[in-house]
């Protein structure tokens, strides 16, 4: 236990089924998800722009599930609606493998998409639930990692099957996260007993969520800092291929590294800040993640060699900034709620990263066109609001959130 100790690992006895589905779960989402586009138009024969249009809606029908996870969650407790989830994403899989029709296939995106849902907005209550005192920040860096590491590991086996011609890779790949969820829900089902201590929560006098503004603006505060962290993949690629004089190879490079960054690094970035506050790391992150951002603006403005040392430079900087933010955000979110209703507002709380995933593309690709660097010191910016909100609403969070032991 020493040696886990000085890794920032928690007590994982009797709880690595858990541990192991969040892997087998990342890897078969990583294997299929980076094909389910291609899948719809070469296995499908659906037009790219038809496939878009049919993801696009059923991920805007998904946006109702956090609310709706809100309301039951403290009655059938996280792991109820995690194993759900699993197995509902699993049936949704299987349809994508054996389907060609449209709506059936709209039907199974459509499940997939709010089983995601439902699943964001559960886990961290679950992983609450079957912390031990003291333990959870390093239950959301373990959970964190094993999800980075799971989702790399499928990512390479995607491109592995990539190298094979016609309809075979995007059927396995399907199949595969298919039999991942079935998995993934069957050993999730043994963490019991103790481990779910919220499954009858009584949440008559839970707080009405609305009321608090405190948590409201921590959200707002958040969705900054979630877009930030998504604006890496989807600005990268583009600022690479169509701007910058560096190879379009370097892409694939950085991300890579900010991957492994995650999938190794959350429990020791935890165990190395346990006595900062929570906030005073997240505000770390948001500065951090400004830094990241002028960095990014002014590679158009340095001689062309040094472009590539700039790009690995700005990206150490991102994934600091990630790593940080990574298990410390939702941490400080679990600690912040109430007990009684708190799982209600943890669900809540994925809607920081719901409304950043809807913005980015957007806010990204707008701005870029007026001006290739408005993207980056836009971000700047913001991340900068977002950490001064924080260091204004430490004043009204209670200290025992705050601090984290």
């Amino acid at each position: 236990m020493p040696t886990a100790t000085s890794l920032g690992l928690p007590n994982v006895r009797g709880r690595a089924p858990l541990l192991a589905g969040l892997m087998i779960d990342s890897f078969g989402g990583g294997c299929a998800g980076p094909l389910l586009l291609l899948f719809f138009v070469r296995v499908a024969d659906i037009p790219l722009g038809t496939a878009g249009i049919v993801l696009t809606v059923a991920t805007l029908f998904s946006i109702a599930a956090p609310a709706a996870v809100g309301v039951v969650i403290d009655r059938v407790g996280p792991r109820n609606l995690v194993v759900g989830a699993q197995f509902a994403q699993g049936l949704a899989f299987a349809g994508f493998f054996f389907g060609r029709s449209l709506w059936l296939l709209f039907l199974c995106a459509l499940v997939t998409t709010v089983g995601q849902r439902v699943f964001w907005s559960s886990i961290f209550s679950l992983l609450t639930d079957i912390s031990d005192p003291g333990d959870r920040d390093r239950w959301f860096g373990l959970g964190g990692m094993m999800q980075a590491a799971g989702f790399g590991l499928g990512a390479l086996a995607a491109g592995a099957l990539l190298t094979f011609d016609g309809d075979r890779p995007f059927l396995i790949a399907m199949a595969v996260n298919a039999v991942t969820f079935f998995i993934a829900g069957a050993l999730l089902l043994r963490i019991h007993g103790a481990h779910s201590r919220t499954a009858a929560e009584d949440v008559r006098d839970a707080p009405l969520l609305r009321k608090d503004k405190a948590f409201l603006v921590l959200i707002g505060a958040n969705t900054i800092l979630a877009l930030c962290t998504m604006l890496m993949g989807i600005g990268l690629p583009v600022y690479v291929s169509e701007v910058l004089p560096a190879p379009k190879w370097i892409v694939g490079v950085l991300l890579a590294g900010v991957s492994v960054v995650l999938a190794t690094g959350q429990t020791l970035v935890v165990r190395h800040t346990e006595k900062r506050r929570r906030t005073n790391v997240m505000v770390l992150a948001g500065v951090l993640w400004a830094m990241w951002g002028l960095l990014m603006a002014g590679l158009l403005h340095i001689p062309a060699a040094l472009v590539v040392p700039g790009l690995v430079v700005a990206t150490v900087v991102f994934a600091g900034a990630d790593v940080l933010h990574a298990a410390t955000s939702n941490a400080l979110a679990a600690a912040v709620a109430p007990t009684q209703g708190h799982g209600k507002y943890l669900s809540y709380w994925q809607y920081s990263f719901t409304f950043a995933s809807v913005l980015v593309p957007a806010f990204f690709a707008q701005l870029f066109e007026v001006r290739h660097e408005f993207p980056w010191l836009a971000i700047s910016l913001l991340a900068l609001l977002a950490a001064g909100t924080i260091v204004a609403l430490e004043r009204v969070l209670p200290d025992a959130a705050v601090r984290r032991n």
